[in-house]
């Protein structure tokens, strides 16, 4: 999941139970993408795709760390069925399912993305190459701009264009964008990969002809907790507040897990005053602006003193 720049949480080589924690989400979360692409097929319901990752994520141990992602064709980033969702996957359409899993607050972040158009397979596989390139020469002390500077170089090589805005990033507990980003374009910075980080690096591409670039669309289904400390007024909103920290902490949450813990519709005003107290904050979905298709590839990497993990 991309984007967006938070405060890092952790400092120098990890504790080995804080990294097998990482490595058992790794894992979980790797399982879980391959089998999205066994699963996922042109008219499927994207809500029963969501459904279905986010449960094979709980039955294997793990949490959804961020609600799955379904993103079709010029749709980049942030897309989660909304509750009764009755959207399915278009005919020759290119589809990118994004899941992240956590176990104890510790994440894994990864992506792939799934073709049913001969036209994007080459796209695709630049992706993957460009993010290969990047794994390849992570290690302690490398300038960021220096990652950032292979995955486009790769990416342009193979004739498509990285998106300009959207970013891999640095991970933290309960926390899926700590510190550092890392963008897929050329970029002047000093920052550098650090010893004990755990780094999310993710191509995002499309075709040359495109504007390369994402904005903000009107739908809004992802949400996550940004404060606690406010006045609400009303005994439903607090319930709610209490509920979403107590369940989700930091991390994104989808509107479709509260609809299952609530049985009426009274958690939306609530949701609705959550949101108008900036008590949350709700993630656009990323369209790219020339409404070209946009490919991804993820994998989730801890930078070890000596060795390179890819997590996922």
């Amino acid at each position: 999941m991309s984007h967006s720049i938070e405060p890092s949480t952790c400092k120098g080589p990890l504790p080995d139970e804080v990294l097998e924690k990482y490595i058992r989400a790794g894992k979980i979360a790797a399982r879980v993408r391959e089998e999205a692409k066994r699963i996922v097929r042109e008219g499927m319901k994207l809500l029963e795709i969501c459904e279905t990752i986010e449960n094979m994520i709980r039955d294997l141990g793990g949490s959804p760390a961020f609600p799955c992602n379904i993103s079709v064709n010029e749709v980049a980033a942030h897309y989660t069925s909304p509750p009764n969702d009755a959207r399915v996957i278009p005919e020759g359409a290119l589809v990118k399912v994004d899941v992240g899993v956590h176990i104890d607050g510790y994440i894994a972040d990864t992506a792939a993305t799934i073709c049913f158009s001969p036209e994007y397979e080459d796209m695709i596989h630049a992706a993957e190459r460009a993010l290969e390139a990047a794994l390849r020469i992570m290690r302690p002390g490398l300038m960021i701009s220096r990652v950032s500077s292979e995955i486009q170089s790769v990416i342009e090589r193979y004739g498509f264009k990285p998106i300009s805005n959207l970013s891999g990033h640095e991970i933290g507990r309960y926390m899926i964008h700590a510190g550092k980003s890392i963008p897929n374009v050329s970029h002047l910075s000093i920052e550098r990969i650090r010893s004990g980080g755990v780094y999310a690096i993710e191509p995002f591409i499309t075709f040359k002809d495109a504007a390369g670039r994402v904005e903000d669309g009107p739908e809004k289904y992802i949400f996550r907790l940004v404060k606690t400390k406010t006045a609400l007024k009303s005994a439903n909103a607090k319930s709610l507040l209490r509920f979403i920290e107590e369940n989700f902490r930091t991390l994104p949450f989808a509107e479709r897990w509260l609809k299952k813990r609530y049985a009426s519709e009274s958690y939306k005003t609530a949701l609705s005053e959550l949101l108008s107290s900036k008590c949350l904050m709700a993630y656009p979905v990323f369209i790219e602006v020339s409404r070209r298709p946009v490919a991804q590839a993820e994998h989730t990497v801890y930078v070890g003193e000596r060795d390179i993990i890819i997590l996922t």
